[in-house]
């Protein structure tokens, strides 16, 4: 992947310069194998946590790495090109820092942060259920009141680094019906009645453990309620902000991926006579791929920039994580096109890049919600 990144400033363009040398060097020699075998790269998470990488978009004063979300994301694209499980786990990492970062108290940031930030804790964030996952008001997952702080039990779905992660913000109910009484709490792994389930077997993203998870009398003290009890609705459409970002910027990675592959072997392969990019069919899709995601990434930088202005930006988002996954799933598919029948099978990675790009569309809000999100704005 060799995308030209001009007007990054200094600083972002050594950001992106050692994001890069990790990738190739660490991240897509390995990608292959672990995705084949369903294994979870922890370590890999370590590493890219001591290169600072876990924390970009949070203060350095709690050991974040205090980079504009402009550049936060481009790193997560360049991560996606090479491995996009493991873009998205830092994708979901950043997210699982925001509620202690955006929300939590100064005692909570000062305790919380630096080791959240420091890059040998991973994150885990628990909103959707069996039954709750577009309508997130609906959760039943449900904190009871005790002598020194709470006890949860409930059913939690579709959890990114479920069993692997050493944190887990968990959304649950400690009032009436409705959003006003959802709250937030931070859970340590090892909580007691915390119990993560069996690994869902998914079609993409295999080395990305996703399971249940589920609370059984879960104990949180007192203090890990973070921000107002009955404010944690509040917190998660928050979070999911700078989540779909992430997301956009992972499928355009993604898409960058599919088409890089695809340009190289129509270079080498010959038809006719002739390398097949030479054909004007071939050519002129290959040219709609490289402009859909030139659109894309142009959009979730927009977007990006707003967030770093302070300007409301939730519509812009949703229009960023769905315009860009949508084309991560055109371009991947169209890729494996370019292959032909070498596309469909798994010794070249277009095939596991569509496979890949269909949960793109679905999770931190499937893109019909995201229509919903956009034309609720106008």
């Amino acid at each position: 992947m060799s995308v030209e990144r001009p007007f990054l400033p200094e600083e972002g363009r050594e950001l992106i310069g050692l994001v890069r040398e990790i990738a190739d060097g660490e991240l897509a020699p390995r990608v292959a194998e672990f995705e084949a075998e369903g294994r979870f790269p922890r370590d890999l998470f370590r590493l890219l946590g001591r290169a600072g990488l876990l924390g970009l978009p949070y203060p350095e004063e709690f050991g974040g790495g205090a980079q504009p979300y402009e550049v936060y994301l481009q790193v997560l694209e360049e991560l996606a090109a090479r491995w996009l499980a493991v873009a998205e786990g830092v994708s979901v990492h950043t997210l699982s820092c925001y509620p202690v970062a955006a929300y939590g108290t100064g005692t909570q940031r000062k305790r919380h942060l630096p080791d959240m930030l420091g890059g040998e804790l991973l994150g885990a964030y628990c909103l959707s259920e069996p039954q709750s996952g577009s309508d997130a008001a609906s959760l039943t997952t449900r904190a009871v009141a005790d002598d020194d702080g709470w006890r949860v039990s409930g059913t939690k779905a579709w959890i990114t680094h479920a069993g692997q992660a050493d944190f887990y913000n968990v959304f649950c109910r400690t009032g009436g019906p409705g959003t006003s009484g959802i709250s937030c709490l931070l859970l340590d792994a090892g909580t007691p009645g915390l119990q993560p389930q069996a690994p869902e077997r998914t079609m993409g993203l295999r080395s990305s453990t996703v399971a249940q998870i589920v609370l059984d009398g879960a104990h949180a003290p007192a203090d890990r309620l973070v921000g107002d009890e009955g404010g944690g609705f509040r917190i998660a459409l928050s979070a999911l902000d700078g989540g779909r970002l992430g997301i956009a910027a992972c499928a355009v990675g993604l898409a960058q991926a599919a088409l890089d592959y695809a340009v190289a072997y129509a270079r080498e392969r010959q038809q006719f006579g002739r390398p097949i990019l030479e054909f004007q069919g071939l050519g002129f899709m290959l040219a709609d791929m490289a402009t859909q995601i030139a659109a894309a990434r142009s959009l979730y930088l927009a977007a990006a920039r707003m967030r770093d202005a302070g300007l409301p930006h939730s519509a812009e988002a949703a229009k960023a994580k769905l315009f860009c996954t949508d084309t991560a799933m055109r371009v991947t598919t169209d890729a494996v096109q370019v292959l032909g029948g070498a596309g469909y099978v798994t010794d070249h990675p277009v095939e596991r890049y569509m496979r890949e790009a269909k949960v793109l569309q679905i999770f931190e809000g499937t893109n019909q919600i995201q229509r919903l999100v956009i034309s609720r704005s106008l």
